[in-house]
């Protein structure tokens, strides 16, 4: 499946609307962005850097520059949107080896879990004013823990706590806030245990479905969540990982 593929299903849905990517230049990031466009939405997406956002609007997104770690800067690039139904937060960060440092681990955190509720707290008027949602993105490591990245795994539970929290305080507004868990995904940030004979045959033993997911996979999820057919889901942290986590 593609994320065009999965767009084009629910092309009826998203028309008209406007969705806001953080992290939205690369990998599970980009291919949502394209899914969502592909659905019919107007997207934004931003990235770290202006090669990043350069590298977006090649791909045709409107892509701006945005570290989610700064509050002044997301109130801003928010703020500026004269319309936002959809939100998904995709910006991360991971620093495998490193992240036992507690500098390193409160930045790790800081991206990963504060950014996304910077990005919610700054959404919240606009996508009350049109009946939006939120999707934040989850992790596998949100259930187990990671010996290599305690940052990563902290801020990836704690994403979990506050898409529930924030599903109960955002429902008076008609603003629904779920999450979608990736399981092993075939990025640039995989791709060392994809090259791993041994960690791949780990990995699609423990799969039922057998095979690597791709990020096109997470982004039918994402496009599923954000529309009308999820009308009544909120506070969900939905797994995308081939029956991993159930194995």
């Amino acid at each position: 499946m593609s994320a065009g593929s999965a767009g084009e299903t629910f092309r009826p849905f998203l028309d008209g609307r406007v969705a806001l990517v953080t992290g939205g230049t690369s990998g599970i990031g980009a291919a949502i962005a394209a899914g969502l466009r592909d659905a019919g939405a107007r997207v934004v997406v931003t990235g770290l850097t202006a090669a990043e956002a350069d590298t977006a609007r090649a791909a045709g997104f409107d892509a701006r520059v945005l570290d989610v770690a700064d509050g002044t800067a997301v109130d801003a690039a928010i703020g500026a949107l004269p319309q936002l139904d959809v939100l998904v937060n995709c910006a991360g960060m991971i620093r495998r080896g490193a992240e036992h440092d507690p500098d390193v681990f409160a930045q790790v955190v800081a991206v990963n879990l504060g950014g996304t509720m910077r990005a919610c707290t700054a959404a919240r008027p606009k996508l009350a004013a049109t009946g939006g949602s939120i999707v934040n993105i989850a992790s596998m490591l949100s259930f187990f823990g990671g010996g290599l990245v305690p940052g990563y795994s902290a801020s990836k539970g704690g994403v979990v706590q506050l898409t529930k929290s924030l599903a109960i305080a955002y429902a008076a507004d008609g603003v629904r806030v779920n999450a979608v868990a990736p399981g092993w995904i075939t990025t640039p940030l995989t791709q060392g245990l994809q090259d791993d004979a041994a960690r791949t045959s780990a990995i699609l033993g423990r799969t039922p479905m057998g095979r690597w997911g791709t990020p096109a996979d997470v982004a039918g999820a994402c496009i599923f969540l954000t529309s009308p057919a999820a009308a009544f889901v909120t506070g969900v942290v939905l797994p995308v990982d081939g029956g991993y986590l159930v194995a």
